[in-house]
């Protein structure tokens, strides 16, 4: 059921088990989650109190259910059922091992509670799901790489990690006070204030060759980590703009704006694309060689060397023997 078509009954149970899955509720985010105003959910929660479900709010902070109090065991619709074998295969995948087996165990609980023909519903289709994973996302040797970051980010304690950088031999040992995680580009990554180095920076989790926690407290009050992943990058920028085959150029759409991607339009030759990149002879020139077949580069001339000495480099291997 979506929220636009949600009665009010609905509402107000969906609300009650969203008091009961979070400690405190704020009324905003009740509101933006099921897209009403603030005034409905005021009447919502009051319905509810006048029901005798016991409901503690304070003013700036939330609502919250009094402590003891429980819902009986949650039924799910079949819908909702199913989504669990999209979020099982995908965890699976996706997460490390250790917090990949307590994802199975929780899921096992939920399957528990399913009407025997929920079940059978869900037999049918789990084993018509695939989820192929594309790159290794932790390193095999750190299974609970992920379990850590979180009890980090909870306990507010750091944690030391032994990190390969790319262009490194031997991993560096890092003392770090992880500020959270997110998933881009398919890796997962590690955004934290690195004592090493003074500043934060970002860390791939798949890099992370050891991780240790530590009963030591962050001596920073962080940012949160949407401020990290919304402010612009800093740095220069040069100016790309490349001509492609219309057939080619919708291919692009999911990696374009990685590359600095500013406009485009439709010529006689193709679709123009204009970009400002932060490093158009190494990381755009590469990229645009996996294309290249079916685009030109109008500006600027550095970047054609750049493809040219590339290309040059692969004939010649191509050519020894």
């Amino acid at each position: 059921m979506s929220f636009e078509s949600m009665n009010k009954f609905d509402r107000i149970v969906a609300i009650l088990i969203q008091l009961q899955s979070r400690r405190v509720v704020k009324a905003q985010d009740l509101a933006d989650r099921f897209r009403v105003s603030l005034r409905t959910i005021y009447r919502d929660i009051r319905s509810l109190q006048t029901a005798g479900v016991p409901i503690a709010s304070e003013a700036g902070i939330g609502y919250e259910l009094v402590e003891g109090y429980r819902l009986p065991p949650v039924m799910f619709t079949r819908e909702e059922a199913s989504s669990f074998v999209a979020a099982e295969k995908l965890m699976q995948k996706f997460i490390d091992k250790r917090l990949g087996d307590h994802f199975a165990s929780a899921i096992a609980k939920m399957k528990a509670v399913l009407r025997m023909a929920d079940k059978d519903w869900i037999s049918s289709i789990e084993e018509q799901v695939l989820v192929r994973q594309g790159q290794r996302i932790f390193n095999e040797k750190v299974p609970e790489a992920m379990s850590v970051l979180f009890d980090s980010l909870a306990r507010k304690e750091q944690v030391e990690v032994r990190y390969k950088k790319l262009e490194s031999g031997e991993p560096e040992l890092r003392r770090i006070e992880p500020v959270g995680v997110f998933h881009e580009h398919e890796f997962w990554y590690l955004m934290a204030y690195c004592h090493l180095r003074k500043d934060y920076r970002r860390f791939r989790t798949d890099r992370i060759q050891g991780i240790k926690r530590t009963e030591i407290p962050f001596v920073k009050e962080h940012p949160e980590l949407k401020d990290f992943l919304t402010q612009p990058q800093e740095g220069p920028r040069t100016k790309v703009r490349i001509v492609i085959d219309p057939k080619i150029a919708r291919h692009l759409e999911w990696n374009k704006k990685y590359h600095g991607f500013t406009e485009e339009k439709t010529t006689a030759a193709g679709i123009e694309m204009t970009f400002m990149s932060r490093y158009p002879e190494s990381d755009f020139a590469r990229w645009f060689m996996s294309f290249g077949d079916y685009a030109r580069i109008l500006e600027p001339a550095s970047l054609k060397e750049c493809v040219r000495s590339i290309v040059a480099k692969q004939m010649k291997n191509l050519e020894e023997r």
